[in-house]
């Protein structure tokens, strides 16, 4: 399955189909593989770990390429009505920063992920991102404050910042300096697995 979480590139990212799924991963060309074998993407390493941890538990990589917060906030109804999972990561917003969004759209389009994931009966999990500092003080701080508030207001689980220990590593970060290389991917999925792993507990006992 793919994931995405990419920010500057517009591309979308082919999505394999399946009738449902526990996990669903909203996200951006970071979810999605963007430049790696979709295969070594952190979350097709995620449903290898879950193939022995909790075979029950399917995942379902709905993310895309190039993909913002309004993107994700529009596709998200249809994927919930087609798959029914039982939890929604919402790994988006970093496509928002390099286009200079305003973080109060962002912020809406999140609550609105956060609102209709659990109308349909799905615990929603929200994954923060951070900007390049070159955007100025102003915009990235007011940017990473966004996830930090809708967490709080929202009472959701945040991972603060899903690149930790990746981004601004060189060796981790393909040329780009955006993008994680295929060797950073079991450090995604270990930042992601502080959230997943009680979710994954519940459902599997």
């Amino acid at each position: 399955m793919r994931l995405g979480s990419a920010l500057l590139c517009g591309c979308l990212t082919a999505v394999a189909s399946i009738a449902s799924a526990d996990i669903l991963v909203v996200g951006d060309s970071i979810s999605a593989a963007y430049g790696i074998d979709k295969s070594a993407g952190w979350v097709s390493l995620l449903e290898q770990k879950l193939e022995g941890e909790c075979a029950t538990l399917n995942v379902y990589n709905a993310s895309v390429s190039g993909e913002t917060s309004a993107g994700g906030a529009a596709r998200l109804p249809a994927l919930l009505a087609a798959h029914t999972p039982s939890v929604v990561v919402i790994e988006l917003g970093g496509n928002d920063g390099l286009r200079g969004m305003p973080p109060v759209q962002m912020k809406q389009n999140l609550v609105r992920m956060i609102t209709v994931s659990r109308e349909a009966g799905a615990e929603p999990l929200l994954f923060g991102m951070r900007i390049p500092p070159n955007y100025g003080e102003a915009y990235t701080r007011m940017f990473e404050a966004v996830f930090t508030q809708v967490a709080q207001e929202q009472e959701v689980p945040l991972l603060p910042f899903f690149l930790d220990g990746v981004g601004g590593e060189p060796s981790l970060m393909q040329e780009d300096g955006i993008h994680p290389v295929a060797s950073a991917q079991p450090r995604l999925l270990e930042n992601a697995w502080t959230l997943l792993a009680d979710v994954v507990r519940r459902h599997c006992e």
